[in-house]
């Protein structure tokens, strides 16, 4: 594996929940680059380097994509249907993290391609022990693709 840690990209449009998750991770010892996007218009806007997001050296491709289903301007599942049909993103995995509990939602995400589905824990401790188990699994164990572009 790469010694240079991989990028993290989280679409999420409640500030509290951006907030809470990049404590977790610290939390956590995650020490990989964080970034946000707050809809679906700059998730997609980001992940193709268009404005205001055009620099990849300020705005790098993400190793790996935290998305929420429910944002304003573009849904979580229209973006990740965008992202699995372009030749040029469809690499990046994409762990669904929403506080829906439906299964419906968990089909459907799958369905469109997404490699995990995570319920987002109220409880900020519980919040914590997640984001470990997610570096654990996502950045000890499975292997990555390298940076495509």
């Amino acid at each position: 594996m790469s010694a240079r840690p991989i990028p993290i990209l989280m679409a999420e449009d409640d500030a509290m929940d951006r907030l809470l998750t990049e404590e977790a991770l610290r939390e956590g010892r995650l020490n990989n680059p964080l970034s946000f996007v707050e809809d679906g218009v700059q998730l997609m806007a980001y992940l193709r380097n268009q404005p205001p997001f055009e620099d990849a050296a300020t705005y790098p491709e993400p190793g790996i994509i935290l998305l929420d289903l429910n944002m304003p301007k573009k849904d979580g599942r229209t973006c990740l249907e965008e992202i699995q049909q372009d030749p040029a993103l469809k690499h990046i995995p994409v762990v669904v993290m929403t506080t829906s509990t439906q299964e419906e939602e968990v089909f459907r995400s799958y369905d469109l391609g997404a490699n995990s589905f995570i319920c987002k824990p109220v409880d900020f401790d519980k919040l914590v022990s997640l984001m470990k188990t997610f570096n654990n699994y996502w950045f000890s164990i499975v292997e990555l693709p390298r940076e495509h572009k």
